[in-house]
């Protein structure tokens, strides 16, 4: 008896101290219901508080998502039209310098068609710096394909141009557009980059987010606003004060920034299953869903520069996947349905948003403390979040 007491305790003792099961949160809903499924682990370690569906996380790509409904709230008011040179709303000359009799739409920005690369992180502006100066880097332009051209290669810098355009015909800062024209509006405690929107409350419940090896990655606010919300530079001034609108549309992280409940998240993707009624209208909808580009084998890659099957159909910052086209590995829930949606994958955090337009129903969730090299499952997707995924569809919806 002795001997296996040691033996356990030798056991644990070889356990890393960060050990900790991740933050995993999945919300079920429909057309007129959402429950929550899966709430598992601590939302800070440190507190050992447990997580909830009412936590906000930052929840990474599915913030372009919501960028576009702001966009598409602004075409219906007339304000923006997706096929006009985007040049127009800027005040100045947006022009891909291979191909500078080309112009660069919206339509292009967000179906990531418009010849627009990462580079190094390239998408990071810091305050101080504009988005101007930033696309005069070569580095950021795709030599071998023009805008417009049916090249898909999937970019988080469209987002930031997406947002100075949105800046500039609202005349707010994006983070408090995007609150007067999307979250507002549905009602959401949620906010970009923890700018104008989110609650006090919201703040004192946010998911902190680690790395894989117990690292703090992002949002360890231990109750508070941070002090600077935005991007600095060197120098670590943060005089947001002197910031220009439409001069830099990066700053509040249209690509990535939005800090979310899933209950909130299954909220907007209620709005989506009752196909925007009551907040776009039926042309916006559709023009926001239907994909503009498909995956023939060659006409595409993703953020890793590799054509690897995850994106397969897209619409305006909209994911289709289970399109069941050849070459494609994009059936996330392995049932061969077509869902809509958008993926998230930033700081340990991977997550979901994904709908039936069919039958309403649909599924937000996160998981956090994820590897760099975390291995795909059957799919392109991550082995977790297919977990996560055949998981929470165990639990009744009721």
């Amino acid at each position: 008896m002795r001997g296996a007491v040691l033996a356990l305790c030798a056991a644990l003792a070889a356990v890393p101290v960060n050990a900790a099961v991740p933050a995993t949160v999945a919300v079920a809903f429909d057309r007129s219901r959402i429950v929550p499924v899966l709430a598992e682990g601590e939302a800070d370690r440190t507190t050992h508080r447990p997580v909830s569906a009412d936590d906000p996380v930052r929840i990474a790509s599915i913030s372009k998502l919501v960028t576009a409904l702001g966009v598409m709230r602004l075409v219906d008011a007339g304000k923006l039209d997706l096929d006009r040179d985007v040049s127009h709303y800027l005040g100045w000359s947006l022009r891909h310098p291979a191909y500078p009799d080309r112009s660069i739409t919206l339509r292009m920005l967000l179906s990531h068609q418009s010849g627009l690369l990462d580079g190094d992180d390239l998408y990071l502006i810091p305050l101080g710096e504009t988005l101007q100066q930033r696309l005069a880097d070569p580095r950021v332009w795709d030599p071998a394909h023009a805008p417009g051209s049916g090249w898909f290669h999937y970019t988080n810098l469209n987002l930031p141009v997406v947002a100075s355009v949105i800046e500039q015909v609202t005349r707010q800062r994006f983070d408090v557009a995007m609150r007067d024209l999307v979250l507002a509006p549905l009602k959401l405690d949620a906010c970009f980059n923890w700018g104008a929107g989110c609650s006090a409350g919201a703040a004192r419940r946010a998911v902190v987010l680690y790395r894989a090896n117990g690292a703090v990655a992002r949002d360890d606010l231990r109750g508070t606003f941070p002090a600077c919300p935005v991007f600095t530079g060197p120098d670590g001034r943060c005089d947001i004060w002197t910031y220009t609108l439409g001069s830099n549309g990066a700053l509040y992280s249209p690509q990535g920034g939005l800090r979310i409940a899933m209950r909130d998240l299954a909220r907007l993707g209620q709005m989506l299953a009752r196909r925007g009624n009551g907040f776009l209208s039926a042309r916006a909808y559709a023009a926001l869903t239907r994909p503009v580009w498909r995956f023939n084998g060659r006409n595409g890659v993703g953020e890793n520069g590799l054509a690897d099957g995850f994106f397969c159909a897209y619409g305006l910052a909209l994911h289709t996947i289970g399109s069941g086209a050849a070459g494609c590995r994009d059936d996330l829930f392995g049932d061969g349905r077509s869902r809509i949606g958008h993926a998230g994958d930033a700081y340990g955090l991977k997550s979901g948003l994904w709908l039936d337009p069919r039958t309403g129903r649909g599924l937000a969730f996160f998981t956090t403390a994820v590897a760099d090299d975390a291995p795909t499952g059957r799919s392109a997707f991550f082995a977790i979040e297919e977990s996560v995924v055949e998981r929470a569809g165990r639990v009744p919806f009721r």
